[in-house]
Formats: C-alpha cells, sequence, structure tokens
C-alpha cells in the first residue's frame, strides 16, 4: 500500500521531474508514447497561469510530499459545448510509483476535487484496450467501464482502440453528492 496520496499545485520543481520522468518512451510508457513534445509549451503554460485554468488543468501527484507524478483534467464534449461539457481526465506516473495503488487514489482524489470545485456532471477517462491495469485502476478508483472506442489513437504508427470509463456526479466516491 502506498504512503500517504495527495494532490497539489504543481510547481517549478515538478516541472523538472515531469520533464525528467515523462520526455521519452521510457518514462511515459507504451500507452502514452506519442513522440517528442516541446517541453516550452508546458513551462509557458505554467508561468501564466500555474497550470490552473477554467478550461483545463494540472496537479502534481506526491507520496509522502514527494513528486510522483500528475493528473490533468480538460474539456471534452459529446454535443454543443454550452450545455454537454464535461471534464476529461489523464495520469502519468513515474515508472517508480506505477503498480502499487497510487493511480487509484489519484484519480479518485481528482474526480472528488472536480466534483468538489467545478459544476460537472460526468468525468471521462480512456485507456488503451490493452492497459489491463490502468481499466483496473480506473474501476478501482470508481469509474464505470462503457465500451470500446474503436481506431480512437494514433500513436506509435498505428490506430489503437481505447476503453472509455466515466463517473458521475451521483456515483463520486464516498457515495452522495455534497451540499
Amino acid at each position: 500500500m502506498p504512503d500517504e496520496i495527495t494532490l497539489r499545485p504543481v510547481t517549478a520543481d515538478d516541472l523538472d521531474v515531469f520533464e525528467r520522468e515523462f520526455s521519452g518512451p521510457e518514462g511515459v510508457g507504451p500507452y502514452q508514447w506519442f513522440g517528442f513534445r516541446s517541453l516550452v509549451d508546458l513551462r509557458r503554460r505554467f508561468a501564466e497561469t500555474g497550470l490552473l485554468g477554467p478550461e483545463a488543468g494540472v496537479l502534481t501527484v506526491a507520496e509522502a510530499g514527494r513528486t510522483v507524478g500528475r493528473v490533468e483534467w480538460f474539456a471534452g464534449t459529446w454535443g454543443r459545448p454550452a450545455t454537454s461539457t464535461c471534464w476529461s481526465l489523464a495520469i502519468g506516473l513515474v515508472p517508480a510509483a506505477r503498480g502499487r495503488g497510487i493511480g487509484t487514489q489519484a484519480q479518485r482524489l481528482l474526480a472528488e476535487y472536480l466534483f468538489d470545485h467545478t459544476r460537472a456532471e460526468r468525468l471521462q477517462a480512456w485507456t488503451d484496450c490493452a492497459n489491463l491495469a490502468e481499466q483496473r485502476s480506473l474501476e478501482n478508483a470508481g469509474f464505470v467501464r462503457e465500451g470500446v472506442l474503436r481506431s480512437a489513437q494514433w500513436r506509435g504508427g498505428q490506430w489503437h482502440d481505447q476503453v472509455i470509463f466515466s463517473m458521475l456526479r451521483a456515483e463520486r466516491p464516498g457515495g452522495e453528492p455534497r451540499r
């Protein structure tokens, strides 16, 4: 079982960890490697907004105070944005933090945070059909498997099917919606 897992705003030191751990295929793993990307944009967005904005955000995942990853959310829609927007979630853990339940706890904490601090009715996340560990993590965090999105993600020179999961406000961790 992992030590205490917390989410907190990203710091400049966290950016160094993210760059070191997530800039190559070894760090992000086989299901999140989309090729090399400029790291300048992340630092620019951090300088402008602290990576917390009305349309997206990033929080650091910490285990006993030590940075072990990040969680992110961004707006997704299933119709007109004014009436059909929900949050899509993503997670990245450093390799040493994987397989110990940290991802489950971090995704549960992010769901609680978003339901507490936004008007979201629906949260969603997806992962590669072959990523059984993340599928278990999402289910253990309280997300419900909805189905398969066929050929939804281009990665590694080919299209990959994704499994989509959701959590509704009434299904939030801890039971009933807070009033």
